[in-house]
């Protein structure tokens, strides 16, 4: 049992690093974003930590239930977790710091593609982990949304 909230505790908090990281470093870049021309569905810049800490929680948990599924085949979609993971810190940095709206929208959509791709992976290990990750690829959606617009109306 003991090792079980181990694995949970590390994967969850891995994926918050994650996210922590990317976000520390863009520094100031929410600001910056707060200037720009805004698409009409954009939410309130409070929304954004919020929304992005329940998601990494939510990875980080369908990480630790494929990890301890005991499954031969549980490899692969921890491999593609660790791509789509590492896809999406540099995503924030593309977009925030360097201000690269439209490289940012097209490195978005390989996000969205590893995050549907890491889903049904997930999915095929332990049913509920692959669940967990509809709200995250339903995010992205919207966050391509407002990615595109925010170029068009801002470049």
């Amino acid at each position: 049992m003991k090792s079980k909230i181990k694995t949970y505790a590390v994967s969850i908090a891995a994926a918050l690093a994650v996210g922590g990281l990317s976000a520390l470093l863009t520094g100031d870049g929410m600001e910056k974003y707060k200037l720009l021309r805004q698409p009409s569905l954009a939410p309130s810049g409070w929304i954004f930590p919020i929304v992005w800490t329940v998601l990494y929680v939510l990875m980080g948990i369908g990480a630790a239930m494929v990890c301890l599924s005991g499954s031969s085949s549980k490899k692969k979609p921890l491999i593609i977790y660790g791509m789509q993971l590492l896809v999406n810190f540099f995503w924030t940095i593309l977009f925030f710091m360097l201000e690269a709206r439209l490289f940012a929208f097209i490195w978005l959509l390989l996000l969205l593609v590893l995050a549907i791709w890491m889903a049904v992976s997930f999915g095929r290990v332990h049913r509920t982990a692959g669940l967990l990750q509809i709200p995250y690829i339903l995010w992205l959606m919207f966050a391509g949304y407002l990615n595109f617009a925010v170029y068009l109306l801002n470049g």
